[in-house]
């Protein structure tokens, strides 16, 4: 079955940085975009960061521009967000998911879906 586990989070102070990790397991990794989510307390899931299969291809919400880099190790199975100059509204659940096609996880995410990793920024 297909499992995505992700890692790496933290409490952090603001401006600090912190690096995610998903591992995936039971799907034929390189062909599957991946993509990143969020969840803040109240608040709605909203899509955070998306890399194609290959790698070549990233997209990443405004909010997070210029501050987060997602890349992925196909070797390794594994999917980063690099999460730098942080800010106390990053603070939420951040949820790794996995799919076939790019447009969609930024339109509403992937197949799969881990079971999230908490993310807390203090100011």
């Amino acid at each position: 079955q297909v499992q995505l586990v992700e890692s790496g989070g933290g409490l952090v102070q603001a401006g600090g940085s912190l690096r995610l990790s998903c591992g995936a397991s039971g799907i034929t990794f390189g062909t599957y975009a991946m993509g990143w989510f969020r969840q803040a307390p109240g608040k709605e899931r909203e899509f955070v960061a998306v890399i194609s299969g290959i790698g070549g291809l990233t997209d990443y919400a405004d909010s997070v521009k210029g501050r987060f880099t997602i890349t992925r190790d196909n070797a390794k199975n594994t999917v980063y967000l690099q999460m730098n100059s942080l800010k106390p509204e990053d603070t939420a659940v951040y949820y790794c998911t996995a799919g076939p096609k790019f447009n969609a996880i930024v339109a509403r995410g992937g197949d799969y879906w881990g079971q999230g990793t908490q993310v807390t920024v203090s100011s």
